[in-house]
């Protein structure tokens, strides 16, 4: 049962990417500006998890200092792109942003050791989730979509 489960929730990931590969393809979408900043969001994302390591191990209060900066930056940006939202809709955005960066680099390291099977993979997932996350921007997923489906 929970294994239908993830293979229907993982259609509809693909009919989302689908979706919005679809609308960029036919110019309905142009978020080139947009994008260059969600992937700069994704950097300063790197920036704070690096900044936090950074005040964790040498115990210098200085980087927490940074990362509060940083942060500030980055949701500044962040509201740029998402226009309206709830708390969860902000904070799910984040998190798919965040975990693309992470998943895009882990795929890079393994690219970078030969490994180019598990590299392509993991493009493969971190690409869905940044389609996801522009599904979720752009109107193609909504909180109705989404309260419909717990039902």
């Amino acid at each position: 049962m929970k294994k239908e489960k993830e293979q229907m929730d993982m259609e509809e990931v693909n009919k989302l990417v689908g979706k919005y590969k679809s609308l960029q393809e036919d110019n309905k979408l142009d978020l080139s500006a947009d994008e260059d900043l969600s992937i700069a969001v994704m950097n300063l994302i790197s920036i704070e998890e690096h900044l936090f390591f950074s005040g964790a191990k040498t115990e210098n209060p200085a980087y927490y200092h940074l990362l509060k900066e940083i942060r500030e930056m980055r949701k500044g940006l962040l509201k740029k792109i998402i226009k309206e939202y709830d708390g969860e809709v902000w904070c799910i955005s984040k998190h798919l942003l965040a975990s693309s960066y992470r998943i895009m680099e882990y795929g890079t390291k393994h690219l970078g050791q030969g490994d180019e099977k598990t590299a392509q993979e993991m493009f493969e997932k971190a690409y869905n989730l940044y389609s996801l996350f522009w599904a979720l921007n752009t109107g193609l997923i909504t909180k109705e979509k989404l309260s419909e489906k717990e039902k």
